[in-house]
């Protein structure tokens, strides 16, 4: 125990590093389900923001928790290989709205495909009714952790 954490900021201290832990296992899992498509874990994210709606880079950002340079530089590489195209957006002159081709879509399949086979094989692992509850608790994190400020030096 830190001295200058109280147990709860311990226990959230031991929470943090499973899930970091966890979020570079499951990083390398993606890129590995991704790879036979020609694609990364960060690329399958982007076309899979874009498959889900029609959304701007800045969106696809927020929504993905990375930053909008990052999702424009891998948004174009995707445009480039004709997985993406760009949109007008109504809402936006200078925003446009990333959609997916044809191509996009197949790619996003194939992917989609070899991810339900690797996460049916591990969803009994924790047990059936264990992973919604971890899903809530770090939802949960999430939230607190977006509207927690980190305290400056």
């Amino acid at each position: 125990m830190n001295p200058d954490r109280t147990p709860s900021g311990d226990a959230f201290a031991t929470f943090a590093i499973s899930v970091l832990r966890l979020a570079g296992h499951l990083q390398a899992a993606g890129d590995a389900l991704a790879k036979p498509a020609g694609q990364t874990s960060a690329r399958w994210q982007v076309l899979a923001a874009a498959d889900h709606a029609p959304m701007s880079v800045a969106d696809a950002a927020r929504a993905l928790g990375m930053t909008r340079q990052g999702v424009q530089r891998i948004a174009n590489l995707l445009e480039a290989e004709g997985l993406v195209r760009y949109a007008e957006n109504p809402a936006h002159q200078r925003a446009k709205l990333m959609l997916p081709t044809e191509a996009g879509k197949a790619t996003l399949r194939t992917i989609e495909a070899r991810q339900a086979v690797w996460a049916n094989a591990l969803g009994d692992a924790p047990g059936q009714k264990a992973i919604p509850n971890a899903t809530e608790t770090v939802l949960a994190a999430l939230q607190a952790v977006e509207k927690q400020a980190v305290p400056e030096e």
